[in-house]
């Protein structure tokens, strides 16, 4: 017996030594597997070239309270396991620290206190947090925020709340970084940072609660001091008075700065007059202008004006460098022709035009917008993607001709259309009028064609009516709700979006044959349902007088987003060389004042090449009709919906940036489930209610059944045993 205890003894403590080992030993040999579908725990391939192409140390401050409650201790473990793998892949020129900021037993610590004036000089500052304790619902003061420095560069992400677009944020700003320095070091010429204010405002500045203003000039110039070696000392301040006698006026527009007048106020001793305010950038024949004096509108208090503080100026200063300098890739916009504005703000009376703030901002963050007026010069290839956005006016034939030979140059188009302009006559219904730009024809004849009708769908968004209107729902037939089986996911940047919305979108048709002719491939990127149907002239999109047509007239799926890709044939081949407008009224000019004919070339039978390109190298066109979708009404300014991301990842991939689009995409959280018929639903309900009760009567059944098999073998042994 004692033998035995011994032997006992001896396997547990055999059992336990390996045990310890085995921990040992994954302290050293760690290892993990990421079993996420959209691997979220692991790298993507744009994280790990960046990080693995830095030639300088970066480094990345953390300032994340400790023992938080959930869901933040869970973003918190997800940062160290990220910045781990980062480590990981960038090696020697990658660091990462975690600062202690947390109280030590309600206490800060004098280690912890350092730490949060480390923080705050950063720009980090606490947020706060909802939590609760003991049953009591509470709020706490909590850091969650990191700085990226790189060099003299200093990146900041604050407000660390979630974990998503977590990955896709630190990797952008680390490229981000990377660009800003190669472009500072290029330049050679400082960047002038140019305050422009009129003396004269000092004496009306109390007036307008901005008691600050003549302290301006100082706190900018500090400001410019503190940036200067985050800037290899490319920055020179200057405070600059106009003089009394210049047309602020004409100043003002000239520079897009505030320009003040204001009366006679003899209470305040205050003579009328007039003075310019802002901030302007200046680096070669380039500025950029900010606005130093935010003006707003508050009920009862009337208009109110605002100075920026010394963090936002350092914000605003940072940012129009980085604008001013070009740290991102070049995108071409289409101007004029009553196109979206996004390089110029809208024309006064279309207001229609100011809700793509957040399509601006999400897109420029990435790039920068090069404004071409197709109809007065050539399409010179500086970029890779042109985005073509709602023209409304038809475009020359040389417009189209641009157009036309930047794809053949290998060019690259996104085009964004509308079918047709909403109008609203006096005291009328809107009125919808068909829009041709000239860019319909051209579409067609790569297979493209867009109907002029809007898609109507049975699946589409719901409005809650107020309880004065009766309350309910309200079907919006004209904004689908497009389902994951109506997405192509099989597209890397588009693998991960698993639904959408779209909004008075006109139906694409793919002409297949003229495609195969061609041979040039096409995708439907997204189309609305089975239950969906067109509506054309007349449009009302009334939703009280919309109603779905008979189940025979359905006409879905209908393509809303298509891309096309391959070598283009040029649409004018075989067309005369179309000349420019002004050149044509000049010759017509020439022709009626009986002008001479011009010399004729004194080398004849010469051959000229290159000139025009009848077949296109390879490229991509994105076609899209409804502009609709890229407002602040479809579009988050953050970039988070799954149509920001569907927007930005086409761009990006027509920019061949795939693997951004994929970071962006990866972390998507709307992951609705797949629609399933109604008779498998009540399938599964009908298991549900039934299926355990059912399960569990089984259960007993064969318990019972072997409970009676038991008890007869038993009985049988004991007559056997009797008849011996």
């Amino acid at each position: 017996m004692p033998t035995f205890k011994a032997a006992a003894y001896a396997k547990f403590f055999v059992y336990l030594v390996v045990v310890v080992l085995i921990n040992i030993a994954g302290l050293t040999l760690f290892a993990r597997v990421d079993l996420t579908r959209n691997d979220l725990f692991s790298l993507s391939e744009a994280s790990r070239r960046a990080v693995a192409s830095l030639n300088e140390p970066l480094t990345i401050n953390v300032f994340f309270t400790r023992n938080l409650p959930a869901p933040h201790n869970g973003t918190e473990r997800y940062l160290h396991d990220l910045l781990a793998e980062y480590a990981r892949h960038g090696g020697r020129h990658f660091n990462y620290r975690f600062y202690d900021v947390s109280p030590d037993a309600g206490d800060t610590t004098a280690e912890a206190e350092e730490n949060r004036r480390l923080a705050r000089s950063y720009g980090i500052h606490p947020v706060q947090i909802q939590v609760v304790d003991r049953d009591e619902i509470k709020f706490k003061q909590a850091y969650m925020g990191m700085v990226l420095i790189h060099g003299d560069l200093i990146e900041r992400l604050d407000a660390i709340t979630s974990t998503d677009g977590l990955e896709y944020r630190i990797t952008t700003a680390i490229e981000k970084m990377s660009n800003k320095t190669s472009a500072l070091l290029a330049i050679e010429d400082q960047i002038r940072v140019e305050l422009y204010l009129s003396r004269s405002l000092l004496t009306v500045a109390p007036l307008m609660g901005l008691n600050d203003l003549a302290n301006l000039p100082e706190t900018l110039k500090a400001v410019v001091e503190r940036l200067n070696p985050q800037h290899y000392g490319k920055l020179r301040f200057e405070a600059i008075d106009p003089p009394a006698d210049q047309d602020l006026t004409e100043l003002g527009k000239a520079l897009d700065i505030m320009t003040l007048k204001w009366p006679d106020t003899p209470e305040h001793q205050v003579n009328a007059g007039s003075g310019v305010v802002g901030l302007v950038l200046r680096h070669g024949q380039r500025h950029v202008s900010l606005p130093v004096v935010r003006v707003f509108q508050l009920p009862i208090f009337g208009t109110q004006y605002q100075l920026a503080d010394e963090d936002a100026l350092t914000s605003m200063i940072e940012e129009g460098v980085e604008s001013l300098i070009d740290i991102n890739a070049d995108i071409g916009v289409l101007a004029g022709h009553g196109t979206l504005p996004l390089v110029a703000p809208p024309p006064a009376g279309r207001p229609e035009d100011a809700d793509i703030t957040a399509f601006r901002d999400l897109v420029s963050q990435n790039y920068t917008f090069k404004a071409v007026d197709p109809a007065e010069e050539v399409i010179t290839p500086g970029f890779e993607t042109l985005l073509i956005l709602r023209p409304q006016e038809k475009l020359s034939d040389f417009a189209l001709y641009q157009v036309d030979q930047f794809l053949m140059r290998g060019g690259n188009l996104f085009v964004v259309l509308d079918a047709f302009k909403e109008e609203f006559p006096a005291g009328g219904m809107p009125v919808y009028r068909p829009v041709d730009s000239g860019l319909e024809q051209m579409l067609a004849h790569w297979g493209v064609k867009i109907d002029p009708s809007y898609v109507m769908d049975e699946k589409c968004y719901r409005q809650r009516l107020p309880k004065d209107m009766g309350g309910g729902e309200q079907t919006i037939h004209f904004a689908p709700l497009i389902e994951n089986q109506n997405i192509h996911n099989e597209l890397p940047f588009m693998k991960n979006i698993r639904g959408l919305v779209a909004f008075r979108a006109s139906p694409l048709e793919l002409d297949r044959q003229r495609l195969e002719n061609l041979k040039l491939s096409a995708e439907v990127l997204f189309s609305s349902s089975n239950r969906s149907w067109r509506m054309g002239e007349p449009i009302n999109l009334n939703p009280m007088f919309s109603t779905p047509p008979p189940e025979s007239e359905m006409e879905g799926p209908l393509p809303l987003a298509v891309l096309v890709e391959g070598e283009f044939p040029s649409y004018f081949e075989g067309k005369p060389m179309p000349v420019r407008e002004d050149d044509q009224a000049s010759e017509a000019a020439e022709e009626g004042q009986g002008a001479p004919p011009e010399k004729t070339p004194a080398v004849q039978g010469v051959a000229d090449t290159g000139a025009f390109i009848a077949k296109g190298r390879p490229a991509k066109i994105f076609v899209m009709a409804s502009a609709e979708m890229l407002s602040d009404k479809i579009l988050d300014p953050e970039g988070r919906s799954p149509n920001s991301i569907f927007v930005l990842n086409a761009i990006d991939y027509l920019n061949d940036r795939q693997d951004v689009a994929v970071l962006r995409s990866k972390e998507q959280r709307f992951n609705p489930l797949d629609p399933v018929a109604p008779e498998v639903r009540a399938l599964f309900k009908a298991v549900n209610i039934a299926g355990l009760p059912l399960l569990v009567v089984c259960f007993g059944l064969l318990a019972w059944l072997r409970r009676s098999r038991r008890k007869r073998r038993i009985q049988d042994m004991f007559r056997q045993e009797v008849a011996r």
